[in-house]
């Protein structure tokens, strides 16, 4: 159990809301089995229904690998929710302190991103808890697209007053500190806004009512737009202070952060296109997904590899991921891009290899792609109990929020 410290205050940082995120992602890594694995003929995502009637004919290895997706859905929703609202907790009484005050007068302002980061992942949980736990679900499906829209609206205000609370700042009094922006940690909102246009392309994607579609495509569309313009800024200027003045060693994990980024936007464009191809006659061919996901796949997997090499230089495993190590909020960024390479690996090897006809379903070829999906999701999954039980083993939480300059 997870020893959770209270009234942190002024050694809280915002950057912890990322183990809360970490934990959700893990979430969908398991709905990925269920999501590709069992027929779920009807509708585009398997339902309570569908995997019941899929465990009462399957085979003994899927039998098992739902019960683990099950018992991986419930265990991490769980651990989601609970950071969350510890997080919640937490983040309230440190906004009266003196070091919020000099976060928010600081690049570390963008800090603040991590909340509606959070607050969007969360109900992507909530939604696949609802599909996989609760019978009948789908019959009233059409009833909550609205209720799930208003609220990314609510989530997309909060993460637009926030961010747009930063801009006006540097703007009007300027002080932006370039040189301690040696990191990609900016990229953050950019992350955030992605999430949020992921949220609301899933009732573009899911949804019979023709304006349900509509105005899911178009606010997905919106944040999807505000995430790569954020993130194009970000890279630039950050990649211009690393390589003017090296890359800040507690930030290193900053540089994976464009893969979960890659991710959501993938996944955001397949909704997207899903919707417009249903309610709008617009067609996009499985080549179309085949281009697409290997090319974000690929981008991917460069980006991992000069990170890590990064990490390496910068000794950064032994510096905050040990027990003896500093204890940094900024270490659970590590645990998104492992997640994302997982679900990426599960969209093209089924999306693309498969729906191209490339490869046949559950075959040898099928396995041996899929295998790498399994091997970062175990990964992450021992990350995360690393990292908690670091930071969250006792009441000693020195969160080092220069991490997020």
């Amino acid at each position: 159990m997870l020893s959770m410290p209270k009234n942190l205050k002024e050694r809280y940082a915002p950057l912890y809301f990322l183990a809360s995120v970490g934990a959700g992602g893990l979430v969908v890594t398991f709905f990925m089995y269920l999501m590709f694995w069992v027929p779920h003929p009807g509708q585009p995502v398997p339902v309570f229904e569908d995997i019941v009637r899929a465990y009462a004919s399957a085979n003994m290895p899927l039998q098992i690998a739902i019960t683990i997706a099950l018992m991986g859905i419930a265990l991490l929703a769980i651990l989601h929710f609970r950071l969350l609202a510890w997080n919640l907790r937490e983040y309230s009484k440190f906004r009266e302190t003196e070091a919020f005050r000099k976060l928010k007068n600081s690049n570390a302002e963008t800090q603040l991103m991590a909340l509606p980061l959070t607050l969007a992942m969360a109900v992507n949980v909530a939604f696949i808890v609802g599909l996989v736990f609760v019978p009948g679900l789908w019959s009233i499906v059409e009833f909550l697209f609205p209720a799930a829209i208003a609220t990314f609206a609510l989530i997309g205000l909060l993460a637009l007053n926030l961010f747009g609370k930063f801009l006006a700042r540097i703007f009007a009094e300027g002080g932006f500190d370039q040189r301690a922006n040696n990191s990609f940690a900016q990229v953050l909102p950019a992350f955030a806004f992605a999430m949020i246009s992921v949220g609301f392309a899933a009732p573009a994607a899911l949804s019979q009512s023709k304006i349900i579609v509509g105005v899911g495509v178009a606010l997905a569309g919106l944040f999807f737009i505000a995430a790569v313009l954020v993130a194009l800024v970000a890279v630039v200027i950050g990649l211009n202070s690393i390589l003017q003045n090296g890359l800040a060693a507690e930030a290193a994990p900053t540089l994976l952060v464009i893969i979960p980024l890659l991710t959501v936007l993938g996944i955001a464009s397949l909704r997207i296109n899903h919707g417009m191809h249903t309610q709008f006659d617009m067609h996009f061919d499985t080549a179309h997904n085949f281009v697409m996901l290997g090319g974000l796949l690929a981008v991917q997997l460069l980006i991992a590899l000069v990170g890590w090499n990064a990490l390496k230089a910068k000794n950064y495993a032994a510096s905050f991921l040990s027990q003896e190590g500093q204890k940094s909020a900024g270490a659970y960024a590590l645990v998104c891009p492992g997640v994302a390479l997982s679900v990426m690996i599960h969209f093209f090897v089924n999306k693309g290899l498969v729906g191209a006809g490339l490869i046949a379903k559950f075959g040898v070829a099928y396995w041996a792609f899929t295998l790498p999906a399994l091997a970062f999701q175990i990964a992450m999954i021992v990350l995360v109990v690393r990292l908690n039980k670091q930071h969250f083993s006792t009441t000693k939480i020195l969160p080092h929020p220069a991490a997020a300059e």
